[in-house]
């Protein structure tokens, strides 16, 4: 928990920030709060696509520093930067081709579209300080340093609101650049987490024994390939359970907006229930990693089970929580009682799989302390998109089983989906663990 709670706060305080571009273009005009909200939407596979990447660092540097080998800690770190800065510049000029060619292919409203794109062009320029900041912040985390992620993220906000005001509406001589402005401060901001974390390992004591800056690392190959193969997983992962969500709100558009604006809250306030399970996970690669590169593999195990019974309990706050208060929460969003309503009986279906959600991401992310991340690519692709969407296109969308259920039978498949995925990433994790039993025996 004291590895995880930083880690929490700093996951909801960048919740906070797409919530406070949204609301702040919001108030300029309905076309600004959609511009943003749809190049949000664009923006945040590559964000996690990355972010996914770069988490395999927190596992490597982990166990290398439960093995005492700092210098390695400090090479990979070297060699993930290079990755980061890399992906960064890639990303910009990916950007600069293909958008001429999407925006004029794409029919849109011209005023709405250019706001789309011009978010776009500017955020982009933060992708290599973001990348850069991630780097910095895994190698932190993975010595068990969580809370400079914490306050520097909370820096982050406290500079992102101002900025959103400045350039959304035009303060100080800067010309008012509507909900695209929040691109520019978001950019600004990426730069600044990462010039502060910088700055933090540079100087901090607490990084005296792994100097990240004393030696300079050129590229090596066979370290990024090493790097990606436990990297790339991770992000596919992560990838597979979001893009589920986002397609099953298309399939759900042609109900109605009712039902998509339902589906949108249930889905919304899970997503910021998932950041407590998300962040334990985290928690547990570091532990888990760190256990293992000492060779402490007993220890290892029992931080496995006792992670899945804290999840389990936390679950059960979580879950009575949204229970209780799921109506108040839906009126939080909308006035509309028929959403209300619906939106209020879908969350009833996300409190019962918080559970299946807790011991899965748990159990994924102790998986990545193992350094084991190939079986939860294939793990989470199988249970969420061939049986969750599968089981969700039968009871919401046809009558074989039961009369269509419509947006309730896509939760029922992600409750499907994510039991399935929870019983079989724990099945792996016995796996590994009896393996290295097993060869603890023979050695």
């Amino acid at each position: 928990m004291k590895l995880a709670y930083p880690i929490l706060i700093a996951q909801l305080v960048q919740t906070l920030m797409g919530f406070a571009d949204t609301v702040m273009a919001g108030r300029v005009s309905p076309t600004d709060l959609a511009a943003v909200a749809i190049a949000s939407s664009v923006w945040l596979p590559i964000v996690l696509t990355v972010f996914g990447l770069i988490m395999a660092l927190a596992s490597i540097v982990s166990q290398y520093a439960g093995a005492n080998k700092f210098e390695d800690a400090v090479k990979a770190t070297h060699q993930t930067g290079w990755i980061a800065a890399i992906l960064g510049i890639l990303f910009i000029g990916l950007f600069f081709i293909v958008a001429p060619i999407a925006q004029n292919s794409i029919d849109l409203e011209p005023t709405f579209k250019t706001l789309i794109f011009d978010y776009l062009s500017y955020i982009i320029w933060g992708a290599p300080g973001y990348f850069l900041y991630l780097v910095l912040r895994n190698f932190s985390e993975g010595l068990s340093h969580t809370k400079p992620t914490m306050i520097i993220s909370l820096i982050g906000l406290l500079v992102n609101i101002p900025a959103n005001y400045i350039f959304i509406y035009g303060e100080f001589g800067v010309p008012a650049f509507g909900g695209a402005g929040c691109g520019i401060a978001t950019a600004l901001v990426y730069w600044l987490m990462f010039v502060c974390t910088l700055v933090y390992t540079y100087f901090a004591k607490a990084f005296a024994h792994t100097p990240l800056f004393a030696k300079f690392y050129a590229p090596s190959w066979s370290q990024i390939k090493n790097i990606l193969s436990i990297g790339v997983p991770i992000s596919l992962s992560l990838l597979f359970e979001v893009s589920l969500f986002a397609v099953v709100a298309i399939i759900l558009a042609p109900f109605g907006p009712t039902v998509v604006s339902s589906h949108q809250i249930a889905l919304n306030f899970s997503s910021i229930v998932f950041m407590v399970p998300l962040s334990l996970g985290m928690a547990v690669t570091i532990k888990v990693g760190f256990a293992v590169g000492k060779n402490s593999f007993a220890e290892a195990k029992e931080l496995c089970k006792y992670s899945i019974i804290l999840g389990l309990i936390i679950a059960v706050f979580t879950a009575g929580l949204t229970l209780m208060f799921r109506t108040q929460v839906s009126q939080i969003y909308t006035n509309n009682i028929e959403v209300i309503t619906l939106a209020s009986s879908l969350m009833f279906l996300a409190a019962l799989f918080q559970f299946s959600d807790a011991i899965q991401v748990i159990s994924a992310g102790a998986l990545r302390g193992y350094k084991d991340t190939q079986a939860i690519l294939y793990i989470t692709f199988f249970s969420y998109w061939i049986v969750g969407l599968s089981v969700g296109l039968i009871l919401g969308l046809t009558d074989w089983i039961i009369p269509s259920m419509g947006a309730g039978g896509f939760w029922v498949g992600f409750i499907t989906g994510l039991t399935l995925a929870a019983i079989l990433l724990g099945w792996r994790l016995k796996i590994v663990q009896n393996r290295i039993a097993l060869a603890q025996v023979a050695a």
